[in-house]
C-alpha cells in the first residue's frame, strides 16, 4: 500500500493522540472521586450534629429533594467539599438507611455524627475522627434521676437510647437493675418521650445532650466521674465520617480534615449548638 506523506498522517493521528490524554472519555472510580458533587447522606434531624431548616439562613445546604440541612456536620461537609474542590449536595436519609445508601451508590459518604464501631467497620471505611466526646444521660429537671452521681443511682430508671446506635445497643445495658425500653428513632421522639413521661431518660453524647437542653429548659444531662459512669471505649465517642468499602475518597477526606485545626472544630459546634432550632 502507498505510504501517506508525514503531514497527512500526523494530521490524521493528532485527533487520536488529544482523545486518549484528554478528559473527553468515560470518568472512571478515580476520576469521579475527584470531580462532580459530593452526595453527601445525613439524617438531618440529629441536633446540634444535623438539622433539618427552611431556609438557607446560618449557613445551611440544600438537601436534595427540598428544605435545607444546618448543623455540625454541615458545617465540616461544607470544608471537606471545599478542600476537595467539590460541590456539597446533602441527601436527607433515615439512620437505618444510611449505610445501606452508601453501599448502593446513593452516597458518596455518610457525615451524620455517626461512631466508627467495629461492627460498622465490617460494612464500611471511616475516616479519621473529626469530633470526640462523652455519654451522658438526658433527664427531667425536676425528676428524681437528676440528683444521680453514678450510673448505679439510675437503677430502676426507664432508660433508651436511638434505634441501632452504640448508646442504646451497649451503654443503656451497662447501668445496673435498668429498666431498659424499646429503642427510639431519633433524638426529637426521645426528647417528646422523656417529656411526656413515657421513659425516664436516654443514653446521649455531650453534644446531642447540650443540643436538648438549650431547646428545653425543663431537661439536664448526667455526666459521671470516671470509674462512676459509662465504660466507654475511645471508638465509642469518637465520630467519622463513612465512606464505602475500598473507596478512592478516603485519602482525600483524611487530608482535608488533617487541615481542620481543633480550635476550629470547637468553635463550629460552639456555634452548632447556638443556631439549632428548638427540639420540642
Amino acid at each position: 500500500m502507498k505510504k501517506l506523506p508525514a503531514f497527512i498522517l500526523a494530521a490524521i493521528m493528532m485527533p487520536l493522540l488529544l482523545g486518549a490524554c484528554g478528559g473527553g472519555g468515560t470518568s472512571d472510580e478515580g476520576d469521579a472521586a475527584a470531580s462532580g458533587p459530593l452526595r453527601v447522606g445525613m439524617e438531618a434531624a440529629y441536633a446540634p450534629f444535623n438539622w433539618t431548616q427552611v431556609d438557607d439562613s446560618k449557613g445551611a445546604v440544600k438537601i436534595d429533594g427540598g428544605g435545607w440541612a444546618g448543623g455540625y456536620d454541615v458545617a465540616m461537609a461544607k470544608l471537606v467539599a471545599e478542600k476537595m474542590g467539590r460541590d456539597l449536595v446533602v441527601v436527607k436519609t433515615g439512620w437505618d438507611g444510611l449505610i445501606p445508601a452508601l453501599q448502593a451508590g446513593k452516597i458518596d459518604m455518610i457525615v451524620a455524627g455517626m461512631t466508627p464501631t467495629a461492627e460498622r467497620k465490617e460494612s464500611i471505611d471511616f475516616s479519621q475522627p473529626y469530633y470526640a466526646s462523652d455519654i451522658v444521660v438526658v433527664v427531667k429537671k425536676d425528676s428524681k434521676w437528676a440528683e444521680a452521681k453514678t450510673i448505679d443511682e439510675l437503677s430502676g430508671a426507664k432508660i433508651t437510647g436511638q434505634l441501632a446506635t452504640v448508646h442504646y445497643d451497649k451503654f443503656v445495658d451497662q447501668i445496673p437493675g435498668v429498666d431498659k425500653q424499646t429503642a427510639l428513632t431519633d433524638f426529637p421522639t426521645m426528647i417528646l418521650a422523656l417529656k411526656s413521661g413515657k421513659i425516664d431518660g436516654y443514653v446521649s453524647e455531650r453534644p446531642g445532650a447540650l443540643s436538648a437542653v438549650a431547646g428545653n429548659t425543663d431537661l439536664t444531662f448526667l455526666s459521671f466521674p470516671e470509674g462512676q459512669g459509662f465504660d466507654v471505649a475511645e471508638d465509642d465517642t469518637a465520630i467519622a465520617i463513612g465512606l464505602k468499602k475500598g473507596s478512592d475518597l478516603l485519602a482525600a477526606v483524611n487530608e482535608a480534615l488533617g487541615e481542620i485545626s481543633a480550635e476550629t472544630r470547637e468553635q463550629l459546634m460552639e456555634q452548632a449548638v447556638k443556631d439549632q432550632p428548638a427540639q420540642e
